[in-house]
């Protein structure tokens, strides 16, 4: 790139920053740069990153069995203890199977591109994660995208077009909303069409059980075939997988190419993600404090008259619209010590850039009420 255009690039509003954290002792509290600054913007929706029990079983995984795995699944990378997960975040979901995937990238482009095909039709909401996205690209069959969780525009095209998948968010990244999922396996049924919930940000925290969108809205594991969920978010970890019929494991062991081409994930990685998903699975508490916050900021942010988005997860987007002035508001809260990242386009629709500010079962009642001065200080005129 010419340096001319580079620093004409660098002085868009819609410019991305790479930030280094350099320290923190909780993921909550971190400092980033040289500063202080109580994170707003990390998925770590219940507070297990720092466990100490993870971090023991990371250590004693690593103890165990080396630092890496040596190999993809298929040659010599399947160890023990990612068959133990397997079959533990299948229990827990109640599936049959499960399949473990390096990231949740890679498991929509697999599963996408290894169930679907040239001549077949993936229908997807506008707003899916850029991976069930880029997954119906790469499988070669045609992508239809529906309007925001408008099932009227679905239901009238859906039928006489042939579709093999539907694919959408359970609950949605940047709106925090939740996808109409009862309606939406009805839609797939009537049609014929498979149904893939990419449960990435409800899993762990929706539930009473934490088992995610589906257990919100009281679904059976029939009404969505093929779940994807990942494990770098409530679960506190990294990688992914996908949970369904033994028949669709088997289909994505034989033609996932994102599963079969590539190293599989630390053997220690899945012993600190088996412990974390006993911790989700016995501590509610979690979940019951992580709603208390939610409600709590709410109310806080509502009295200060400030543009908060309806979500009652913890994703909760304060809409700016301009990136200017979401890039104003975000370093005003920097210079608070609060650290929330601005979202802009491409990542969400012109005019809809926002703060996506997202609460953990980790913050403290005092870093709320610091989150809450830093927002009554926004100037709502800031930035065009």
């Amino acid at each position: 790139m010419h340096p001319a255009q580079h620093a004409r690039l660098q002085n868009d509003p819609q410019y991305r920053f790479l930030r280094t954290v350099e320290a923190t002792r909780d993921g909550i509290h971190v400092r980033l740069e040289g500063r202080e600054l109580i994170a707003f913007c990390s998925n770590d929706y219940l507070g297990l990153t720092h466990h100490p029990q993870v971090i023991q079983a990371w250590k004693n995984g690593a103890a165990r069995h080396g630092v890496g795995s040596g190999a993809a699944h298929l040659v010599s990378g399947h160890h023990r203890a990612h068959a133990a997960l397997e079959e533990e975040l299948a229990d827990f979901l109640g599936r049959p199977k499960a399949l473990l995937f390096s990231t949740g990238y890679m498991a929509n482009l697999g599963v996408l591109s290894a169930l679907a095909g040239r001549g077949d039709r993936i229908w997807e909401d506008r707003l899916n994660h850029a991976s069930l996205i880029d997954g119906a690209r790469l499988s070669g069959a045609r992508l239809h995208r529906y309007p925001h969780g408008d099932l009227a525009h679905l239901r009238a095209r859906l039928e006489p077009s042939g579709a093999r998948l539907i694919a959408t968010d359970g609950l949605f990244s940047m709106d925090g909303d939740l996808a109409p999922l009862p309606e939406l396996a009805e839609l797939a049924q009537q049609a014929g069409a498979q149904l893939l919930v990419d449960d990435a940000h409800g899993i762990g925290v929706l539930g009473e059980q934490g088992r995610g969108s589906l257990e919100h809205w009281g679904l059976e594991g029939q009404a969505v075939p093929i779940l994807v969920g990942t494990l770098g978010k409530a679960f506190g970890t990294f990688g992914a997988f996908v949970a369904g019929s033994e028949e669709l494991i088997e289909t994505l062991v034989q033609r996932a190419r994102t599963y079969l081409y590539t190293t599989a994930p630390p053997p220690a990685l899945a012993e600190a993600t088996r412990m974390s998903l006993d911790l989700v699975r016995r501590e509610g508490w979690r979940r019951q404090r992580l709603q208390s916050l939610i409600q709590r900021f709410r109310q806080g942010v509502e009295s200060l008259g400030l543009p908060l988005l309806p979500s009652h997860t913890p994703i909760q987007p304060l809409l700016a619209g301009s990136a200017q002035r979401a890039l104003a508001w975000s370093q005003a809260l920097e210079a608070r010590g609060i650290w929330v990242v601005p979202i802009r386009p491409p990542t969400v629709p012109e005019g809809s850039a926002r703060l996506r500010i997202t609460l953990s079962a980790a913050h403290e009642d005092e870093d709320l009420e610091r989150l809450l001065d830093a927002l009554a200080a926004l100037k709502p005129e800031a930035g065009p």
